[in-house]
């Protein structure tokens, strides 16, 4: 081990935040309550040539153990062929999103329960889902929307449905030009059920493929479609799109965000929040993926600028006119930590629910990636937060999911809140969602997995983001 390892943990443990240099770490410093927090004045100049590690993914050793604060409880609530995206019912039901299998899965379980007690294919035939949201925003939908790779597409249904009440009706059928690299696209509605939200990741690295245009055609393009709004095959990429519920009204809600993976609306002030993949090949502490509120019309640098004005190096002096306009992100996690997931604590009760200081915080799973020769990510990290405002630093919560020698045998990727208070969180490495639970008298430490079978058949690679 690392000697540096043992002290910055215990550093972290007496409650210290780390910061510049040593708040860029990896697997080995990685503990719940380690706390980092990552400033604009750390960031490392561009150009280091970046390394590559690959996250293949091994089967869950018998002595896999994970790791969660004192008086957290962990089980493997269901087994799943891929799961990523995950939202809660009003009624508690969960819906979970099998990307690959093109399917939206039903869990359903007694409140307090470790494990779900009844499965359903709530709709399938669908194609690379990711995205749900229930409409209208509150306590009875009558409609499941589902982010397909290139459509939104919503179920009619009513509370207690195991399955869709009818076929899916297409409500966007085209959402961008292309549909190459990044894939999730996320929905999500806007408090007052007036405007439906659409993710939508860019189509490349660094728009290496969009063609090049003058500053007076840029400016030009800018005034009809936005403030920095990508063209060519990155049209609409890059982007948060808004229409009204029926799919009308299109239109750019900002730019410049490379991919945001998961949307999430803040209990409270209603604010878009989005957790964002930054670009590769920068070096390996470059740029720092983000979890930020999202401002209507706002731009968020890509791919001109990064993290504010930094211009970015392969597009140097193209858009001098976007310096100074560029929003600059809230929360830094480490470059290539790949965060996919994003969701505000905000229980309704119960007696899995944490103590009272995680209430109004926020939770983000790593999916871990793979431009960096030491890994980071792979673990599900709480977004610290003060009176409703981001502090910019972010806490390990559970950690685990990589060995002692650097094999990966679990990837969070969906994070979501059960009606018992408890936290679902899904892991598309093993097929597991994951039920982390607060239960004061529970054992310390790290927490062994040892009792759940690994998934039926061969394993599936999961995706690198």
């Amino acid at each position: 081990m690392d000697l540096m390892i043992t002290p910055l943990i215990a550093l972290a443990a007496a409650g210290a935040i780390l910061t510049g240099p040593a708040a860029f770490g990896d697997w080995t410093t990685d503990a719940p309550g380690v706390t980092r927090k990552i400033t604009l004045d750390s960031l490392p100049p561009p150009g280091a040539k970046p390394g590559i590690a690959w996250p293949s993914i091994v089967a869950r050793p018998a002595e896999a153990e994970l790791k969660l604060p004192a008086g957290f409880t962990i089980s493997a609530f269901a087994k799943l062929d891929g799961p990523r995206q995950i939202r809660v019912a009003p009624n508690g039901d969960v819906f979970v999103a099998e990307t690959n299998a093109g399917r939206i899965t039903l869990l359903r379980a007694p409140d307090g329960a470790d494990k779900a007690a009844e499965t359903s294919t709530f709709a399938a035939g669908l194609d690379r889902p990711f995205g749900i949201a229930f409409y209208p925003p509150g306590p009875n939908p009558k409609w499941v929307y589902v982010a397909n790779i290139n459509s939104v597409v919503r179920f009619p249904y009513g509370l207690g449905d195991k399955r869709a009440r009818g076929p899916a009706e297409t409500i966007v059928a085209k959402l961008a030009i292309s549909t190459s690299d990044h894939s999730t696209r996320d929905v999500a509605f806007t408090p007052d059920g007036r405007t439906l939200l659409v993710s939508i990741g860019s189509g490349s690295n660094d728009a290496e493929r969009m063609p090049k245009k003058t500053l007076v055609e840029a400016k030009a393009y800018d005034a009809e479609h936005g403030l920095g709004a990508a063209w060519g095959q990155e049209a609409d990429r890059a982007d948060i799109l808004a229409f009204d519920p029926v799919g009308g009204k299109r239109a750019i809600f900002a730019t410049g965000i490379r991919n945001c993976v998961t949307m999430a609306i803040q209990p409270g002030s209603g604010a878009l929040w989005c957790i964002v993949n930054e670009r590769d090949f920068m070096g390996d502490n470059l740029p720092p993926d983000y979890v930020t509120r999202v401002k209507p019309h706002a731009f968020y640098g890509w791919p001109w600028y990064y993290l504010g004005d930094h211009p970015d190096p392969a597009h140097k002096g193209e858009r001098p006119d976007l310096a100074g306009h560029v929003t600059a992100p809230d929360v830094l996690l480490q470059a290539h930590s790949a965060g996919l997931g994003l969701t505000f604590y905000d229980p309704r009760g119960g007696a899995a629910a944490f103590p009272p200081e995680y209430r109004g915080q926020a939770f983000a799973a790593l999916h871990g990636s793979w431009n960096r020769p030491r890994r980071t990510g792979y673990k599900v990290v709480r977004i610290v937060m003060r009176n409703g405002q981001p502090t910019g630093a972010y806490q390990d919560f559970l950690t685990g999911f990589v060995t002692k020698a650097g094999g990966v045998w679990g990837r969070p990727v969906g994070v979501a809140v059960a009606r018992d208070g408890a936290l679902l969180v899904t892991d598309d490495g093993s097929g597991t969602v994951w039920r982390v639970a607060y239960a004061p008298a529970a054992r310390t430490g790290p927490i062994p997995v040892r009792k759940s079978p690994p998934p039926a058949g061969p394993r599936k690679p999961a995706p690198s983001h």
